[in-house]
């Protein structure tokens, strides 16, 4: 085999890294490795045919503590740049940027070594077949696993000298992944039977010691707590509510939930709940607010302590002037967890003795550790005795964990879960009479409508203000519409439903499946090896179900009659295909759930007319007590469509209870109101 060299005039174009100029703070991060690395794009993919040679495609995102480890032990390491820049046409992607090509090469790995994760590492050819695929690769063998040169001398000898069976390899995986890619089948829309045998299910699998799903690693069941909660309050299933509160105080309680500062991270390595995986991403916990924000309008203290904190979290460590930020890195200066960690005598140069010693055993900070090297994590397995202590101690903790290093942030702003944080932050500060949220989601949402919306064209992301290239998919546009919807229940402003509407409309035209009503492609029609279509709520919920939620809502809150209907017919067909989900793996249809049951109750909406001087004060308490999933507006006589020829009552605020077309008679108390739902 005749060695490659950079200095091949095939090669001269591709010898230096590309990534400098990107929107994405990830590629960003890649830009001073030695690899040539580019962007996705048809430009990388010819010249892999032009100089002959396959493709190495690394996905990953910036909060990824692997990932790191990786770019520092490879991909900075001058010998294997070296290696990759001569062999390969080396590609880098953010998987946050785009959703589309992680998830076509994320199903290959998959199918491949039947697992996944980040960062992965594919091998493509020319034509962007799979070939080989992988997750993270040592630098040199270890524990029986090769290391990257030696799995790059593999992939170079076979495509050079068995190139029929790579080309053979990879035209099967790409069959097999469009095989795959079908939607799934349609039945009857989920009925209450369904609804329950799903809740219980997913009730019967909760962990009996530490609650929760599943064992280590642990994920927050973000989309799942709101339907249980759902499932309590409309379809009165009493186990529902309970386990969703056993998950969110043990959660709160635990090193998952940062105890000094708010929020929450994305996963804990253990089965209790003790040791985070340090990242801390948007989404999570703005799925995770909305479901502790309707825990606490039931009255639950600890519910509440945590949705004021998170939201707080939000405000102050990712809201970066134009949206709010993805995510916060699990390491800092390379070291996972190195902001968050204490131990005992850390303590007590902070504190003293008296309240070291206090503030140990009270967030169990122990000699031997309970994370690495003596170090522990913060938990809080009991409400302290002593409130002011408390909060002193805890002041003087966060004051000193701030002089400490800091772990980056991706200010990259992405649609979907800038919207899904609009919708909780509205939903939250409408239910716990906390404005100033309110006004932080209308802020975000201005954002998305003039930075985001191009045309009529939604982006997946910006950047210090600046539109990326790469378009919104199924979920930023339904998440959006949504979140506008959302306002516009909770502002009474027409505008947020104008703009949700337009927003719907160009959800059908490109992501509807023509030829299946009621299933959805995830992202656009772009050229890729397949259009990618999920339907499986994972850490975030399926396009779809996020689809269904949209529509939903808009078709108790749109003008038009017609529009309406059409909406409605389209949501139930979009249900109709997620029987098959909710019946056989429930645990991954947690939003389908929540808007399956909001749909079964009614939808219920309820209609509060106003007198042109009213305070606002029986909305603000239907607000508070109402279901999750329960329509609220609130205006004046004829000012909405639920408000036509409905106006108040004797001089006083009335509200309307409706289901669907059939509404109860007004009723100017909110107790009798809630009383009334379900």
């Amino acid at each position: 085999m005749e060695a490659r060299t950079v200095e091949d005039p095939q090669t001269a174009d591709s010898a230096r890294n590309r990534l400098g100029e990107s929107s994405s703070p990830y590629l960003r991060q890649h830009a001073a490795n030695p690899v040539h690395w580019q962007e996705w794009g048809e430009e990388a993919f010819d010249e892999a045919r032009r100089r002959d040679v396959p493709v190495l495609l690394s996905v990953g995102y910036a909060a990824c503590h692997w990932c790191h480890v990786m770019a520092h032990q490879t991909f900075e390491n001058e010998t294997l740049a070296a290696q990759m820049n001569r062999d390969f046409v080396c590609i880098k992607v953010d998987r946050e940027e785009r959703p589309d090509i992680d998830a076509i090469y994320m199903a290959a790995t998959v199918a491949m070594t039947g697992q996944g994760g980040w960062p992965m590492t594919c091998f493509l050819t020319p034509d962007a077949d799979p070939f080989y695929c992988g997750t993270y690769f040592p630098p040199t063998p270890r524990n029986g696993q090769p290391g990257f040169s030696e799995v790059m001398d593999a992939i170079t000898r076979t495509w050079d000298h068995r190139r029929d069976e790579v080309i053979v390899a990879g035209t099967k995986i790409a069959e097999h992944l469009r095989a795959n890619a079908a939607s799934l089948p349609t039945g009857p829309p989920p009925d209450a039977q369904l609804l329950a045998d799903a809740v219980r299910a997913i009730c019967s699998d909760e962990d009996p010691r530490s609650s929760g799903f599943g064992g280590a690693p642990k994920f927050p069941p973000t989309a799942l707590l709101e339907a249980l909660l759902r499932a309590d309050e409309l379809l009165g299933l009493g186990e529902a509510g309970a386990v969703a509160t056993r998950t969110a105080h043990a959660m709160a309680r635990g090193g998952i939930y940062d105890q000094l500062a708010g929020g929450f991270a994305r996963y804990a390595v253990d089965a209790d709940w003790v040791v985070p995986h340090f990242e801390k991403m948007l989404y999570d916990n703005a799925l995770l607010l909305r479901a502790y924000a309707h825990l606490a309008r039931r009255g639950d203290a600890l519910a509440l302590r945590v949705a004021e904190e998170t939201a707080d979290f939000l405000d102050e460590h990712l809201w970066t002037g134009s949206g709010f930020a993805s995510s916060l890195d699990a390491d800092t200066e390379g070291v996972e967890g190195l902001t968050y960690v204490w131990r005992p005598g850390e303590l007590i140069d902070v504190l003293g003795p008296d309240d070291g010693a206090w503030a140990a055993a009270l967030f169990t900070v122990t000699d031997r550790g309970t994370f690495e090297q003596g170090a522990s994590t913060l938990q809080l397995l009991r409400d302290p005795g002593d409130r002011i202590r408390y909060a002193s101690v805890r002041s003087r903790l966060r004051a000193a964990r701030d002089r400490r290093p800091q772990p980056d942030r991706d200010d990259k702003v992405v649609t979907a879960w800038n919207a899904m944080t609009v919708t909780a932050l509205a939903e939250a500060g409408a239910a716990l009479a906390r404005p100033r949220w309110v006004a932080r989601a209308a802020e975000c949402a201005r954002v998305l409508a003039e930075v985001h919306l191009v045309g009529d064209e939604l982006r997946r992301s910006s950047l210090d203000g600046t539109p990326a290239a790469p378009l919104g998919g199924l979920d930023d546009y339904a998440a959006f519409a949504t979140a506008l919807l959302t306002l516009h229940q909770v502002t009474g402003e027409i505008g947020w439903r104008t703009t949700a509407s337009a927003v719907i409309e160009k959800m059908i035209e490109v992501f509807a499946d023509p030829d299946s009503f009621g299933a959805w492609y995830d992202a656009h029609p772009t050229g890729l090896l397949l259009r990618p279509r999920d339907p499986v709520d994972g850490a975030t919920p399926a396009g779809a179900s996020l689809a269904a939620e949209a529509l939903l809502l808009a078709s108790t809150l749109v003008p038009s009659v017609d529009d309406a209907a059409r909406y409605g017919e389209l949501l139930d067909a979009t249900l109709s295909r997620s029987g098959l989900i909710l019946a056989k793996a429930p645990r991954s249809a947690g939003h389908w759930l929540s808007v399956a049951i909001a749909r079964v109750a009614g939808p219920v909406q309820v209609a509060v007319a106003q007198s042109a001087d009213s305070a606002g004060e029986l909305a603000a308490q239907i607000r508070r007590g109402v279901p999750g999933g329960v329509v609220v507006v609130a205006g004046e006589r004829d000012s909405l469509p639920l408000l036509e020829d409905r106006g108040p009552v004797g001089g006083l605020d009335a509200a309307y209870v409706c289901r669907g077309t059939v509404c109860d008679l007004p009723a100017v108390d909110a107790e009798t109101v809630l009383a009334a739902i379900p």
